[in-house]
């Protein structure tokens, strides 16, 4: 068999070459980084050492996350260079080309190439139970990390000692580019690890000596005005790949996409993309988002929206002068409860020298109820902890989305109302479309749900709508934008009893509310 192939481009060229145990190449669409990854496996292949009946023998495992992906994009890239010719292709699960052709040193190259997709649990297990010599995952942002942790340890292990054992043995990756707080951009060390990981999760992404990762260049590069706005695309004379596509190819992809899809496929950044419509069309980085980290104002009240349930979280913002909203902390839990949460919320308060500020806690109006397995509501717990909050005034699901809104769109002397500090990595990447209504197909027609998605995205975006709440906005939104007083704040009682008098007495109170407006 005879190849005519040149790597695309310098970065692919090294990802190539690079004998790394686990290496990875993210690049835009059209870059060729699956071609790279195929054209390594088969020149692992032929450079593996021969038998001694002069048999160069290996086993790969490729991996993409569903069967439908794998059939038609990376099983098609696979045929696309390695046909029948060299080998017989299985069409049945699991899908196995055999590869088995001569080199000119009259050696035989003899491979299995298995293709797996992993969207089942026997899947899993397959993979879990096979010998191999290395694995390739493509469009590895859909795999998880555990799957690739599970995936290092199945390579290395054909052909068995007793035939010389692997010339070379690991797991090659590509990718698409994830978002910030995806594993990959983490252990490449492009991007911080979230504040909500705990130390132990941190460690488990801390990029190992015999890991690499690659970055190939964008297709083409941002053109922005004198301040900074966004004004088109150019083509990056540093693309890879660029002597195998159309010239017109990405003039012609970005047409009709947004900024945010261009910014993962074309200029190859890392960034939140998930298959729904924005919350938040309004919100705009560039605008929204603070230049340098935000710190608190000493003398005006800080208010801390809290969102229960096992994956707790908190937004810390303050109103400052003219009423303009600065979103400067956020918290996020992982599997805890009210207890503990409010334990990481003192230490965060701590560490940042935050004592002396004044604060007001707002939380899920659902905090209220008590548990089938306890009589302690998340607010009662978070005051014994010392943390004293209340409910918000609503938990209507449109009331909350526009007391953001709002400020979102408010001007304030010509500047924006509503800044966040670069620091809320997982707020703002909610903001750019993690946080959406999610799409629905039905008998052909495409529509959204009517409520939010619940995500990792979804939590955060609750503490901060309950902040608003706190803050006024979202009388402001009910009442056209006038002033009203406000709420009185009704303690609760330790009697189930009185509780349910009160909440009688705040239902009739409430109606008489909406007779007066």
């Amino acid at each position: 068999m005879q190849l005519d192939y040149k790597p695309p481009g310098p970065i692919a060229k090294a990802f190539m070459k690079d004998r790394s145990f686990v290496r990875g190449l993210r690049g835009p669409v059209g870059s060729g980084k699956s071609v790279a990854s195929c054209m390594e496996l088969m020149r692992i292949a032929i450079t593996q050492k021969p038998n001694q009946s002069g048999v160069r023998r290996t086993r790969f495992a490729v991996i993409r996350n569903t069967n439908p992906q794998l059939k038609t994009t990376t099983i098609k890239t696979w045929r696309d260079w390695f046909s029948d010719d060299i080998g017989r292709f299985v069409w049945s699960p699991p899908y196995t080309h055999h590869v088995n052709f001569s080199l000119a040193d009259k050696t035989v190259v003899e491979s299995e190439v298995i293709f797996l997709a992993l969207d089942k649990q026997e899947d899993i297990k397959k993979l879990l139970s096979l010998e191999l010599t290395a694995i390739w995952i493509n469009e590895a942002r859909e795999i998880p990390k555990s799957i690739v942790d599970a995936c290092t340890m199945r390579v290395g292990r054909f052909p068995s000692m007793r035939e010389g054992g692997p010339t070379w043995f690991g797991v090659i990756m590509d990718t698409n580019s994830p978002d910030e707080t995806h594993w990959w951009a983490i252990m490449s060390g492009e991007a911080s690890p979230p504040e909500y990981m705990s130390n132990e999760e941190k460690l488990l992404l801390v990029k190992p000596d015999d890991w690499t990762f690659y970055s190939q260049p964008g297709a083409m590069t941002e053109d922005r005005d004198v301040d900074g706005n966004l004004i088109g695309y150019s083509h990056n004379p540093k693309a890879e790949n660029q002597g195998n596509i159309q010239p017109d190819y990405y003039d012609k992809i970005i047409l009709g996409k947004s900024s945010l899809w261009v910014n993962v496929y074309v200029l190859n950044k890392y960034q939140a993309l998930l298959d729904g419509k924005a919350v938040y069309p309004t919100f705009r980085k560039e605008t929204h988002v603070a230049k340098s980290p935000i710190e608190p104002i000493v003398g005006k009240e800080i208010i801390v929206g809290i969102d229960f349930g096992r994956t707790p979280s908190a937004i810390f913002a303050q109103q400052t002068i003219f009423g303009r909203w600065s979103i400067f902390h956020e918290v996020i839990g992982q599997d805890m409860g009210a207890g503990r949460f409010a334990d990481i919320l003192k230490k965060e308060i701590a560490k940042n020298n935050w004592e002396a500020l004044d604060f007001k806690f707002v939380g899920d109006p659902a905090g209220n109820q008590m548990a089938q397995t306890s009589e302690n509501t998340p607010f009662m717990i978070l005051r014994a902890a010392g943390i004293t909050a209340y409910p918000a005034p609503t938990n209507d699901t449109q009331v909350r989305i526009e007391s953001v809104e709002s400020v979102l769109n408010r001007m304030t002397d010509g500047h924006p109302s509503f800044v966040i500090s670069p620091t809320c990595q997982t707020l703002i990447s909610g903001f750019e479309g993690g946080y959406q209504y999610k799409r629905i197909y039905h008998m052909g027609r495409e529509s959204y749900d009517e409520k939010p998605n619940k995500n990792r995205f979804s939590h955060i975006h609750d503490a901060l709508q309950y902040a608003m709440l706190g803050g006024g906005e979202g009388r402001r939104v009910i009442l056209g934008g006038r002033s009203v007083p406000s709420p009185t704040t009704v303690e609760r009682s330790s009697s189930p009893f009185e509780r349910m008098k009160g909440r009688n007495r705040l239902a009739r109170s409430q109606k008489g509310h909406a007779r007066a407006l």
